[in-house]
């Protein structure tokens, strides 16, 4: 079972590593010391708290409407680009960089510009997923 230091699982859930530590000092997230005496939070049980995090965020901001997607990412709109019919709206959510092709009235409708709070939602058919040292 892989486990995570303090460090790694704030960067994996995009937070400092003394919320993490309030979590485990709640007793909201699990964990134990390691070989070293290092406290380490276990993969299965970071997992679960994600997911209840993320569950929790979507409840916050849905709004009140479903939707099939499940895939958001809220953040600041760093680039609009439009000429034509076409704007390409980059946004910065956490440490990802989001970028959608839209058409330039739906950018000028919704008032897109640098500096403006906006989520991406995001529907793929293909999603990709990879492991560190890609062994199976």
């Amino acid at each position: 079972m892989p486990h995570f230091r303090i460090s790694e699982a704030a960067s994996l859930l995009g937070v400092s590593p003394d919320t993490v530590r309030r979590w485990v000092e709640s007793g909201s997230l699990a964990a134990s010391p390691d070989a070293a005496g290092r406290k380490v939070v276990d993969g299965a049980a970071l997992a679960r708290h994600a997911q209840d995090l993320a569950a929790r965020s979507h409840r916050a901001d849905d709004g009140g409407v479903g939707r099939s997607a499940r895939n958001r990412f809220t953040g600041l709109v760093t680039n609009v680009t439009a000429d034509g019919v076409m704007a390409q709206v980059e946004l910065q959510c956490g440490p990802y960089r989001v970028v959608s092709l839209m058409s330039r009235e739906a950018a000028e409708e919704l008032g897109l510009e640098p500096g403006s709070l906006a989520t991406a939602v995001v529907k793929a058919t293909t999603v990709i997923v990879e492991t560190p040292g890609g062994t199976s």
